[in-house]
C-alpha cells in the first residue's frame, strides 16, 4: 500500500486535480468527509489528510510514504529522512517581512520579529548581521506590530490585501514559495518503481503548467 499525506486547505484544493491526471482519485470527497484515512479509485494507494505542519513528520517517520507539502513548512521541519522530488508550483506564494506603514530600524539595534516560521528568519536576519528576537505566534501575525509585541512580522504573503488591511506594507522577500512532492527515504528504496512512476507522470503535467 502506497500512503500519500495531503496536507488540508489550499494544497488540498489543488493538487487533487493534479492526481486525478495521473489517474489518483479520492474514493470520498476529502472536504465532506471526516476520515482522515481516505481509499482511492486504486487499490494499493491511499490518502492520508493532515495539518499542513504534520505531513513531513508523517513522511519521515514512514506513516506516509509520499506527501506533498509547502516549502516553507519543509525548511521550517528539516529535512532529515526526505526526499524532495519535484516542485509542483502550486499554492505559490512568498515568505517576507512586514512592518507598519512609516516603519524605520536602526540596523544597530535589535529588532523584535514576530513569526511562526522562526528557522527562516533566524537565517535570514544572520544572513544581514541583524540582531533579533523573534516573537512565536501561530496565527494573528498582523497584529504584532499594531500592539507592540513586534516592530515587524515575517509571514507568507499572497495578495498582499491582508497585510494592507491592516496597515503593514511588505517588504524585503525572503524567497518563493511552492509545494513540493517529498519521499520517505527508506520507502523511496523500496517501493521505488510506484513514487517514480507519479512522479514522473506529474512532471510534465508541472512543467506544461508553468510554460503555460
Amino acid at each position: 500500500m502506497l500512503t500519500i499525506a495531503l496536507s488540508k486547505g489550499r494544497i488540498l484544493k489543488e493538487i487533487l486535480p493534479l492526481l486525478a491526471k495521473v489517474g489518483i482519485e479520492a474514493a470520498e470527497d476529502p472536504f465532506e468527509s471526516r476520515k482522515l484515512i481516505l481509499p482511492t479509485n486504486l487499490d494499493d494507494v491511499q490518502l492520508l489528510i493532515v495539518r499542513a505542519t504534520d505531513v513531513p513528520t508523517f513522511v519521515q517517520f514512514g506513516s506516509a510514504d509520499i506527501g506533498i507539502v509547502g516549502k516553507d513548512t519543509l525548511i521550517e521541519h528539516g529535512g532529515d529522512g526526505l526526499a524532495e522530488l519535484l516542485d509542483l508550483g502550486i499554492a505559490a506564494c512568498r515568505l517576507a517581512v512586514a512592518a507598519p506603514v512609516g516603519f524605520e530600524h536602526n540596523p544597530s539595534s535589535r529588532l523584535k520579529v514576530a513569526t511562526k516560521y522562526t528557522r527562516s528568519a533566524e537565517n535570514y536576519y544572520a544572513s544581514l548581521g541583524q540582531q533579533i528576537d523573534l516573537v512565536k505566534l501561530y496565527g494573528s501575525m498582523e497584529i504584532a506590530p499594531l500592539t507592540g509585541l513586534a516592530d515587524v512580522i515575517v509571514d507568507l504573503v499572497d495578495t498582499g490585501s491582508t497585510l494592507k488591511a491592516n496597515n503593514l506594507v511588505e517588504g524585503e522577500k525572503i524567497y518563493d514559495i511552492s509545494s513540493r512532492l517529498i519521499a520517505n527515504a527508506a520507502s523511496l528504496r523500496t517501493k521505488y518503481a510506484q513514487i517514480a512512476q507519479i512522479t514522473d507522470q506529474l512532471e510534465p503535467i508541472v512543467n506544461a503548467v508553468d510554460a503555460a
